[in-house]
């Protein structure tokens, strides 16, 4: 009996480790791009308001995943403030859903790295839209959101966020979106983990701007995100049915619709 509960632990831990390690893995390799800065610039900038950043992008084309399945899940963040006192500490609001169940939480984001990016080249055509700024750049950081405990399916999300900006020529923080016109283009990449409330669940649980970070064979769209046959029964077929039929109002209105109001 006690080899076997030891065992459990073991698993238990084991499993937990690897939740763990694919956020600190997605920022480890990122940090070690040879196109990125060695040079730590969280002091020197965290005097900028970086909350516009998350609040960029339409929600359409937010995309998630939960679980070994990839279930669908949709993220909405609401608001996003900066603490009055410690400036590298985000306060944020939002809702998600998976299936047809809509919770809400709250939670913060705190920055733990900033480093300048120096890419080679720009793919897009108007390679003259953004002369003059000052810089593009990656912040990271620690995200914890905490659903209401008293709806139903409600845990924690936890892991690592990785956000692209650049600073205009007025010295204004922007969104990155320079590379709009890469197919593999992203931003605002969440991974890390979702974990139920009283322990007996922990699930994969990552999300994105147009594309999802280390989402396997889930994605295997060339020009934008598409999601494989094998996995539309688990919410992903309106997706699927609007890149068919674009042009379809019933599908645009499964695709677009408000539903965190």
């Amino acid at each position: 009996m006690r080899h076997l509960l030891f065992f459990s632990i073991i698993c238990l831990v084991s499993f937990h480790t690897y939740a763990q390690t694919e956020s600190e893995a997605f920022k480890k390799k990122t940090l070690s791009n040879a196109h990125l800065s060695k040079r730590e610039l969280k002091d020197d900038l965290t005097n900028y308001n970086f909350s516009k950043l998350l609040l960029h992008t339409d929600n359409s084309v937010i995309y998630g995943f939960i679980g070994e399945n990839y279930q669908r899940l949709r993220i909405k963040v609401i608001t996003v403030t900066r603490d009055s006192i410690s400036p590298d500490i985000y306060h944020v609001y939002g809702k998600s859903m998976v299936m047809n169940n809509v919770d809400e939480f709250n939670g913060t984001i705190k920055i733990t790295n900033i480093r300048k990016f120096n890419p080679q080249l720009h793919g897009c055509e108007d390679e003259y839209k953004y002369k003059g700024y000052k810089g593009e750049f990656i912040l990271f950081g620690d995200y914890n959101f905490q659903e209401n405990p008293t709806q139903n399916h409600s845990g924690v999300f936890k892991g690592s966020v990785r956000s692209d900006f650049f600073i205009d020529k007025k010295n204004i923080i922007q969104y990155n979106d320079i590379e709009d016109c890469s197919d593999s283009y992203t931003n605002n990449q969440f991974v890390g983990q979702w974990i139920s409330y009283n322990g007996s669940l922990t699930k994969r649980c990552n999300w994105g701007d147009f594309r999802i970070p280390n989402s396997g064979d889930m994605d295997i769209g060339a020009g934008e995100f598409s999601p494989a046959g094998k996995y539309l029964k688990y919410g992903w077929q309106t997706r699927r049915d609007i890149l068919i039929s674009p042009e379809s109002e019933k599908n645009k209105q499964k695709e677009e619709r408000i539903w965190w109001k």
